[in-house]
């Protein structure tokens, strides 16, 4: 049975959408026609760490909220989901393998998500407190990972780089899954049974939130699209 969708969860995916585009805007301009833009500190650095937190977070509400609407257990539903995002991730490794190899990505945004959706199954339906816990502890992990480096790339997934490492997009299981459970823990919490357990207008017709809906509801398209027609227009010399 088709259920409703929730206009705030779409608007806000719809929100992110905007801010990947802006960010990786900056980065191809950054890449292709050197305006002098520094992503790897400050501003823009920040900017797209944000943009890949709120994608990763708003996939684990949904996660939360999508099983909450389940009358039966569906794990193959989750495997199949993930397995789909996850090999589209694999493709955009293939893609920058042969166009960009100076800074392939090998485990960026889709693969953690699909990855994350594939093994979250045993904290669905469980008290938010789990998740949430494990999310924390994940998170600090991370960050220390990330303070250290080794001779090798097989463990790039986990979040651990060798020395000079570049890559267009990469968010490694430690500290990003962390953000994908407290995703989980919160909606656990804000959609219990599926439904809002809090009061909100009906926004949806807004002239704001209609077209960030609209977006939020087409994200996985438009951020295969994106890349693509961001960087035709810049060669094409239509973006200088």
């Amino acid at each position: 049975m088709k259920t409703k969708r929730l206009w705030e969860i779409d608007a806000a995916r719809g929100i992110a959408i905007i801010m990947m585009v802006i960010s990786n805007l900056a980065l191809d301009l950054a890449y292709f026609r050197d305006w002098g833009i520094d992503i790897y500190s400050g501003f823009w650095l920040y900017f797209a760490r944000a943009t890949a937190a709120s994608f990763i977070f708003i996939a684990g509400v949904s996660l939360a909220l999508s099983y909450s609407r389940l009358r039966r257990k569906a794990y193959k539903k989750y495997l199949f989901r993930g397995l789909r995002i996850f090999s589209l991730g694999l493709a955009i490794t293939a893609v920058t393998f042969i166009l960009f190899p100076q800074n392939i990505i090998w485990f960026g945004i889709l693969h953690l998500i699909g990855f994350s959706i594939v093994i979250s199954y045993p904290f669905l339906g469980r008290k938010a407190v789990t998740a949430f816990a494990l999310g924390i502890a994940i998170i600090i992990m991370g960050l220390y990972l990330g303070t250290m480096t080794i001779d090798s790339h097989l463990l790039l997934w986990l979040g651990l780089k060798p020395g000079g490492f570049s890559s267009f997009d990469h968010e490694p299981v430690f500290p990003w899954y962390g953000l994908f459970l407290l995703g989980i823990s919160l909606g656990s919490v804000l959609y219990s049974g599926g439904k809002r357990s809090f009061s909100l207008g009906d926004f949806s017709g807004n002239v704001i939130v209609k077209p960030l809906a609209f977006l939020g509801r087409h994200s996985l398209f438009i951020y295969l699209a994106h890349q693509p027609v961001i960087v035709g227009l810049i060669l094409s010399g239509m973006i200088l």
